[in-house]
């Protein structure tokens, strides 16, 4: 319920809040609430990602490209996803996640989040997304950004994302194959 009352003031704050470039970067500003806790005290690991969410869709409401998907029936799905905690974030304390896009390939599109508080970096995290159609049929990310007003200039990915992503892949398949050896044995 936090993140859809979240979602919900978000949506509101756009529609007087300044444009951004559909790349980014995208800076939303939130506060650390007390049901984004865990035992320990600081925001849970979890609540990072639902956060992540928020980032992506205020990225794509203030540069237009949300209004531009809807017509369309397009939504972008997440498929892969990877974080790093550097420091914790206690009840109540503010912070500003920074939301980008870094690069895409022939199906993918990739997004950095980067979470400062205090001045200090204390979460990163690259997000790997998918465009899909309400039909079923898949979206390139090339036909994305042909929705855009004016050129968009194609940043290069850096390599580590494309190797990161194709890691993921390859294990899901391996785990897919190993499902599949496991079930005929039966």
């Amino acid at each position: 319920m936090n993140m859809l009352l979240r979602l919900v003031v978000l949506m509101a704050k756009t529609v007087f809040g300044r444009g951004v470039h559909p790349l980014g970067p995208c800076h939303t500003n939130l506060r650390v609430s007390p049901t984004d806790l865990d035992l320990l005290g600081h925001m849970n690991n979890g609540v990072y990602f639902s956060v992540f969410d928020l980032g992506r869709i205020d990225l794509m409401k203030r540069s237009g490209l949300l209004r531009r998907l809807s017509p369309k029936g397009w939504y972008a799905v997440v498929t892969n996803e990877t974080g790093s905690f550097r420091r914790p974030l206690r009840p109540f304390r503010a912070f500003t996640l920074r939301t980008r896009i870094i690069g895409w390939d022939e199906r993918h599109l990739f997004i950095e989040h980067r979470i400062v508080s205090g001045g200090e970096l204390t979460t990163t995290a690259v997000i790997q997304i998918r465009f899909l159609s309400r039909s079923g049929e898949r979206v390139t990310p090339e036909q994305v950004v042909n929705l855009l007003p004016g050129p968009v200039e194609r940043p290069e990915l850096p390599e580590w994302v494309a190797q990161w992503s194709k890691a993921g892949y390859e294990h899901s398949a391996a785990l897919e194959q190993e499902l599949r050896s496991s079930n005929g044995d039966e």
